[in-house]
Order: structure tokens, then sequence, then C-alpha cells
């Protein structure tokens, strides 16, 4: 109650139930319920709350209801046709005849319907290709029987999610997501334009209700009270050395009970993340964050490829344990934001009374289909699952930026790589780059990549082998010589003529 301040309780069970609605005569309350491990619709009375009526009944999931100006139709998110559409149900119809889709687009999926305050035409979001636009789809030229707006009229107002309008259906307000950031702005709905400009929200928000009376007196003292509180951190970081312009840094803190290859982070978050891990261990009701895939990384431990100026050699970054994903506790969900996917980290509660945790509303992405033998998921990088896996789920990537620790977008290459999803990293910025983040632990002549320095004039040099000589010489050609010989007359040979000697006398 705004004007008293007191709060009433509507509903009293273990089952998870959220997205309530009011009826235009405030008399009936439209809900989203986990009722036998599916999501379905519920319309309770508030004069006898006992009396629950059960609108849907399907195998599939029916969320985020809401309720027409004329009391008699409510429209609806549910994924009976294979992917999030916008379904209608119309009171006065039986069972049969009751359900409609009226988005009637397989291109790209459709949450958050809101009414206009007429009736007359709906707002929803629609996401394609990594990008949540608001369509605003008038109602009023068709009929009441057969409600199928077509993509002719359904108009593109801008970005943003969880719309809901003014009271006299001129702007539409709505949230902006991006990947770390929510922001709150506005739209005109007649004609384009900005109501209100971008707004960063200190937290994530699950649901936009715009009052339709104003109050002329001052806050209840309770209201006053709470916004003159201040606030208790979540943490407070205790510094073990103080870094000085004399070259001393930032010292490693040992994070005690973890598991890692280097159980070490920056001296500036180790107590954020140790206040995670209890906080975690005490809503999942197990702890997760005791064993890690990797803490601080040095800079002599080479990572996967593509992942050279990765944060976890800042020490400002913890990889969680992936194997819970085999074991079927812990799950992901893609996320894109234009160009670059990012992934929503849900772990499996270990109570599944409805105590802790939610149940999901989109099916988680497989990483493992990617080796079936179908060539279009392992181009993909795998695919959704074909269904949405029972039970109570805890948001970790939402804990996790609650205590400073963001996501980081997938690397171009984590189709074919799976360490490039990068999925289970988190980083504690503190507003600071990886250049800069680096500099806390490390000299900068240790960021210095040497470069090879040209001579200024570029000449060849000949490079040396032992087989071939420094200096080529020219080697003779052996060639035949052609020498003249003497001919010789065909005259027969003559005899020689008898030498003729003096023989001496005897006595003479």
């Amino acid at each position: 109650d705004l004007d008293s301040g007191g709060i009433t309780r509507l509903t009293d069970t273990l089952e998870y139930e959220a997205a309530p609605a009011w009826s235009p005569d405030n008399k009936w309350l439209v809900y989203e319920a986990y009722v036998k491990d599916n999501l379905e619709i519920r319309i309770q009375s508030l004069v006898t709350p006992e009396d629950t009526i059960q609108l849907t009944n399907s195998p599939a999931a029916d969320f985020s209801p809401v309720w027409s100006p004329d009391g008699r139709r409510i429209v609806f998110v549910s994924n009976r046709s294979g992917e999030d559409e916008i379904w209608l149900a119309d009171l006065d119809k039986i069972e049969e005849l009751r359900f409609q889709d009226i988005s009637q687009n397989p291109s790209r999926e459709d949450t958050h319907p809101a009414w206009s305050p007429d009736g007359k035409s709906l707002v929803w979001v629609g996401e394609q290709d990594g990008l949540r636009h608001l369509f605003l789809t008038d109602l009023s030229s068709t009929g009441e029987t057969n409600i199928t707006p077509t993509a002719v009229n359904q108009q593109n107002l801008g970005s943003g999610d969880w719309p809901v309008w003014s009271a006299d259906g001129e702007i539409i307000l709505a949230s902006l997501q991006a990947p770390n950031r929510v922001y709150l702005t506005a739209y005109r709905a007649h004609y384009p334009g900005l109501a209100l400009p971008a707004l960063e929200l200190p937290d994530s928000i699950y649901g936009l209700s715009w009052g339709r009376i104003g109050s002329t007196s001052p806050l209840q003292a309770i209201y006053q009270q709470a916004a003159q509180l201040t606030p208790t951190p979540l943490y407070l970081p205790v510094l073990t050395s103080q870094p000085n312009d004399n070259g001393e840094r930032y010292q490693l803190s040992k994070l005690i009970g973890v598991e890692a290859p280097q159980p070490y982070l920056h001296d500036m978050t180790d107590e954020s993340f140790t206040a995670l891990r209890t906080r975690i261990a005490t809503e999942a009701g197990w702890d997760f964050l005791s064993t890690l895939e990797n803490a601080y990384v040095p800079l002599t431990s080479p990572l996967d490829p593509g992942m050279g100026n990765d944060w976890l050699y800042t020490g400002r970054t913890f990889a969680l344990n992936t194997l819970p994903i085999n074991a079927g506790w812990l799950v992901v969900i893609r996320e894109d934001f234009g160009s670059e996917t990012y992934w929503r980290v849900y772990i499996r509660s270990l109570y599944q009374d409805g105590s802790a945790g939610i149940p999901l509303h989109d099916q988680p992405w497989d990483f493992n289909s990617r080796n079936n033998g179908n060539t279009t998921t392992y181009e993909q990088g795998g695919a959704k699952q074909a269904s949405i896996p029972l039970g109570y789920w805890i948001d970790f990537t939402e804990l996790a930026r609650s205590y400073g620790w963001e996501r980081l977008p997938a690397l171009t290459t984590w189709r074919a790589s799976y360490p490039a999803a990068r999925f289970n990293e988190f980083v504690l910025m503190d507003g600071l780059d990886w250049q800069t983040a680096m500099l806390d632990l490390y000299p900068p002549e240790t960021m210095i990549t040497p470069s090879p320095v040209l001579p200024p004039t570029h000449t060849l040099t000949p490079t040396l082998r032992w087989y071939v000589s420094p200096t080529p010489t020219a080697t003779p050609t052996p060639r035949p010589t052609f020498t003249p010989v003497q001919t010789t007359p065909n005259n027969p040979p003559t005899s020689p003529a008898p030498f003729q000697t003096t023989t001496p006398t005897p006595g003479g």
C-alpha cells in the first residue's frame, strides 16, 4: 500500500510465483507460476485468495502475462510454437479456441508485451541479430475475433526492454540493456523521438510499473526513512601494501581454501571474491567457487591461441570450473549484443523446493552439440538445447555483477574454439583498461615489445653457405682441339745401301 506503506502477502506457497499484473477492476491478479516443473499462467481473486484459476496447461513454457484494459483478454509469452512468441488468451472463448499467436514472426524472439491504456495497441520486445527493439502494433483495425498483426503495421520505436505505457498513452518507458549496464529511457508512442535520454541505473530491473494516479502529498515517513538510509557495502577492500612512486606495486593475495593452478588475485579484488563466494554458497547451498579453472596467470604461462592479452594476466579475473556443465549443475544462456556474444551463467540450487533460485525462461546453449556430426551446428559453435532444464537455478552472472565482476565477450573464434567462448571468465575492472591493469603488477619495461630496427639503406646481404663459393669464378668448358697431322707419300721403301769398310792388309 503506497499510502500506508503496509505489505500484504497474496500467495503463500513454496512454488515460484512472479510477474504479476492487475485486472482493470483491481479484483484479480494474473501471474506466472512454476507448476509441475513448468511455467504456467494463473489467475487469482483478491477477494477470495483461495480461488485460483490456472489459465494455461501446456507442455510449453507460458509466462509474462498482461491484462487488457477491457478485462477480457490476456497476452503472454509462450514457446509452444518452438520459440518465444506473443500469444493472446480470449477469456470469452472456450479453451480450444481461446489461444492465438499474434506475433507470428519466426525470424525473431518476442517477449515482454504491454497493452496501451485504450487497448488498441500492443508493444513488445523483439530480439533479432543481437538487437532488442520495441515493436508497436496497432490492433484497432483488426477484428476482435481474430487479431493477427502483420509486419506492415509493426513500428520499430528503438532499442529497449520491459516496456510500460504512461497513463495518457503518449510515452513508453523502457529499460535499455547493455552487457554489464542497465539504463532507463523513454520513447514517444505516436511519432519518432526520445522522451527521456538514457539514464544509468545502479542495478538490473525485472519489470516496470507506471502508476496512473498521481500523489500530491509528500512521501510517507516510511519511504522518507528508507531514502535516507545508507546501504551497507557488500565488501571492503583491505590492502596488504600501498603502491608508491618508488616503483612499489600492488601485491597478489592468496585465496584461502580455493583450488586453482595459481590461487591468487589482485590485492584490490580478493575481498570481493571472498564475499561473492560466501554469497553463492549461502544461496545455492554448495561452495561453487571453491574450485577454479584459473585465477591469476603469470606471464610465463601461455594461454590458448588468441588470448595473449587476456585479463587473467592482470590478477583481476577468475575463470569458473566448467566441469559442472557435464553433470547438469551449470548452464549458460547465449545473449547477443550487436555483433558481440555474451553468456549468462546459471548454477543449479541444491534445494529444489522453491526456496532458492528461479526457473529458467530460456533454453541454454549446448556446446557439445557441435560434435554430433551436423555441419550446421558445428559451424554455429553449438545450438540451443531442445528443452528448458527443470528445477530452480541461481543467476550467477547477476550476483557477480552486484560485487563488481563483469563478464567478457566471446572471441570471434569461439565457434571453432571452446576456450574462446570465455563464458566462465569474470573480471573486476574498476574502470581500468587492460594495459593500465597490467601496470599495477608489472613495470612498463615488461610490456614493451622489441621491434627490429631497419637500416637507413636497404642492402642485400648474401647468405653464407659452406658449399657455395662466396665469389663465383668462371670455369673453362672443355672442348675438342683439332691438331694437323703430317701426311706420308705412297713411295715404296728403298733398301739401305751396304756400308763398305776398309780391311787392313796383313804385314802391311
